[in-house]
């Protein structure tokens, strides 16, 4: 199994003072991982040097085999933003009309938008359980429902990589549950390898295939028993006798 993305002795900060310290980690093709850590740890400062909007300087960042810095494949990689839907709800237009908009490298900028495009946008709204709202305009629709418009937006250009960043922001208890089984399932299914920065890690534990913390710079891959001692502790790192004392396993530090 190839890795999607490779991080290597990342160091990165705005100041002098790094937020993201000597850090490392891959994501192989296929997984569902989710990022967590509290706030200011770096969660959305790691998603953009991931999207090529900062610039690393020191360590590296590959994407699909190609480092960032000369990466060309953008189109490969789908990105949901946290506010995804409260943009969506400002657009006066239909669900399939945002989703084909996104279809600009295939039609051209200033060319009109053809049967072909609407009907892969209505394919890419069947892949949500969005179809019969293709029609429906944007802002008639729940937060949940105009979330899974914005993950067929990003889903018509048939991407190898899904980053989101707090997909479950403005949708309630029964919509981020939801939108949790649909992304396992396109991850299942599709084999879409998925991203996902989230605070929502009680709930998100039970879809996602990987758990990365951030947390004071570093890195940890948890399991199952280190996710609960993450969150009764408020995400800080216990030290290593901490979690091998009762013969849980070795921490994942990757410094």
């Amino acid at each position: 199994m190839s890795n999607i993305i490779e991080v290597d002795k990342l160091t990165f900060g705005y100041t002098a003072e790094p937020i993201l310290y000597d850090i490392g980690f891959s994501v192989r093709q296929g997984d569902f991982a989710a990022i967590i850590g509290s706030n200011g740890t770096g969660k959305s400062t790691l998603l953009k040097l991931l999207l090529g909007e900062l610039i690393p300087k020191i360590g590296s960042i590959r994407l699909l085999d190609e480092d960032i810095r000369h990466f060309k494949g953008w189109s490969q990689i789908g990105y949901v933003p946290q506010n995804a839907v409260q943009t969506a709800a400002g657009f006066p237009a239909t669900a399939e009309e945002i989703v084909s908009a996104n279809l600009y490298a295939q039609v051209g900028l200033l060319c009109p938008i053809r049967k072909k495009h609407m009907e892969q946008a209505r394919q890419a709204l069947a892949l949500v359980g969005m179809q019969d709202y293709a029609k429906s305009m944007i802002g008639n629709l729940s937060g949940g429902q105009q979330q899974r418009v914005m993950l067929a937006r990003v889903l018509v250009n048939s991407p190898k990589l899904m980053l989101l960043d707090e997909p479950t922001t403005g949708v309630d208890a029964s919509a981020a549950q939801s939108l949790y089984e649909l992304l396992a399932k396109l991850n299942r299914e599709k084999g879409l390898t998925i991203v996902m920065v989230t605070h929502d890690i009680v709930h998100a534990s039970g879809y996602v295939s990987r758990t990365l913390c951030l947390e004071q710079g570093s890195v940890v891959e948890l399991d199952r028993v280190q996710i609960a001692h993450e969150l009764s502790h408020k995400h800080k790192h216990p030290q290593h006798n901490e979690l091998t004392a009762d013969g849980q396993g070795e921490s994942k530090f990757e410094r």
